[in-house]
């Protein structure tokens, strides 16, 4: 493990992290607007990404929203990478009192963590849009076409925040009570130009913050520490910690 980040780690008692797309991209998840980004792709449905991932867009266009979602957004069979497991180890040792996540993946609960808050929702759960019940991913991926509702016939959509959208206040009301408790702060795998999430360094008051991701950000500035690394490389090492 990095010998700074260690240091940090040791004197630290409440860690949080806070990630974005780059976290899974070394499962295989592509990010949003690096060059091989979700955004730098053709969706495949006439109509670019940030269009199809809008609410106005699933109103209109259910089957090209669900062509677009299932092809693009669903990656079931994603494990974790060491980055995920390096989280949950830190989290057992006690020191990591929570994960804020901006991804959609579910790939930190799969490998292990306990603590995690989504901001922009999962993949994982989804509902009818009528009467709310509720359906595991399993059931988007063998419908075909858009799914419907086993009791009402209505549209089961995931429980993933849209553009057009707000995050739910109660999630981000716990990350930002989580965060203005940390006395670390490590943020990876997001370049901070996405708000509101961005917005949550602003609550930070603690001693450290720690900066992971392949490519500068507005805030390495004011970082105790910033790493320019692939994070699966860094967080990995969190094994190491007793």
């Amino acid at each position: 493990m990095d010998d700074a980040l260690r240091e940090i780690l040791v004197r630290s008692r409440r860690v949080v992290f806070f990630g974005g797309a780059g976290v899974s991209t070394e499962s295989g998840i592509p990010d949003f607007r690096s060059a091989e980004g979700l955004y730098r792709q053709e969706s495949g449905v006439n109509y670019p990404p940030e269009e199809v991932m809008s609410r106005s867009f699933f109103l209109t266009h259910p089957e090209e929203f669900f062509a677009y979602y299932k092809t693009r957004l669903v990656h079931h069979d994603a494990q974790p990478n060491p980055a995920h497991r390096g989280l949950a180890h830190l989290e057992s040792t006690g020191k990591l009192i929570a994960v804020v996540t901006q991804n959609i993946d579910g790939l930190h609960q799969k490998a292990g963590s306990k603590n995690v808050l989504e901001l922009h929702g999962s993949v994982q759960r989804n509902y009818c849009v009528d009467c709310d019940k509720r359906y595991p991913l399993s059931f988007i991926i063998a419908s075909a076409g858009v799914p419907t509702c086993e009791s009402c016939s209505g549209i089961v959509r995931p429980d993933v925040v849209l553009y057009e959208e707000a995050l739910d206040p109660s999630v981000w009301s716990r990350a930002v009570g989580t965060i203005a408790q940390a006395d670390t702060l490590i943020v990876g795998g997001t370049s901070l130009a996405v708000y509101p999430a961005a917005g949550l360094l602003d609550f930070f008051a603690g001693s450290d913050l720690v900066l992971i991701n392949k490519e500068p950000t507005p805030a390495d500035r004011i970082a105790t520490y910033a790493i320019q690394a692939p994070i699966g490389e860094v967080l990995g090492g969190l094994g190491e910690l007793a």
